[in-house]
């Protein structure tokens, strides 16, 4: 079982790594000149038979990635001391965690999407007991999976569609009735790589 202390060492060995994984991904690269700033959070949730891990969904009339599954997060603003104050603060209005409960344990590399965005990802420890409350008009709902499914390869499929004359190809986590796919499937590929055994 993942400890928070394994979580901790296994970030830390892939920053002095300089994230080189051989396999990462860096999602859409060339997504643009000056892609957008943004973060998410990762958010562990200590539980007693192992970390779970916060989701949402969204809702459906976004413009944006409506009805998708994602991390909290969302693009930087002008008064957000950092990234890792952009997914703080991001959570706390779309799920209402409070920034102080949550114990920044590190960072993945960043993500970048063919929307333009520079999705830099924190992963955070969250104890219990909290109370999440649900922007209603951001997320329909918040759920928690296992943190042991999520870096499971078995869990990952690789799936491509052909647009025009380019096959594109991306990852999904199919989770009992729920589609993870997209930059957040990415992003969870990722951690996967790191914390894996």
């Amino acid at each position: 079982m993942l400890t928070r202390k394994a979580i901790v060492e296994r970030l830390a060995r892939a920053r002095e790594a300089g994230m080189g994984e051989p396999h990462w991904l860096a999602g859409d690269q060339g997504a643009g000149k000056g892609p957008t700033p943004a973060a998410v959070l990762i958010c562990l949730v200590e539980r007693p038979d192992g970390p779970g891990l916060l989701l949402t969904q969204r809702t459906a009339h976004l413009r944006d990635h409506a009805g998708q599954i994602s991390l909290p997060g969302g693009r930087a603003e002008p008064g957000d001391a950092s990234l890792r104050a952009t997914a703080l603060r991001e959570a706390q209005e779309e799920i209402g965690l409070n920034p102080p409960q949550i114990e920044i344990l590190g960072d993945l590399a960043s993500y970048d999407t063919v929307t333009g965005y520079r999705i830099h990802p924190v992963v955070g420890w969250l104890r219990p007991p909290f109370v999440l409350r649900a922007d209603p008009y951001e997320v329909d709902e918040v759920f928690e999976l296992p943190l042991a499914w999520i870096i499971d390869p078995a869990n990952h499929q690789r799936r491509s569609f052909r647009g025009g004359p380019m096959t594109r190809s991306y990852y999904v986590l199919p989770y009992e009735n729920r589609f993870i796919w997209g930059a957040t499937a990415g992003i969870l590929i990722n951690l996967s790589g790191l914390l894996r055994p």
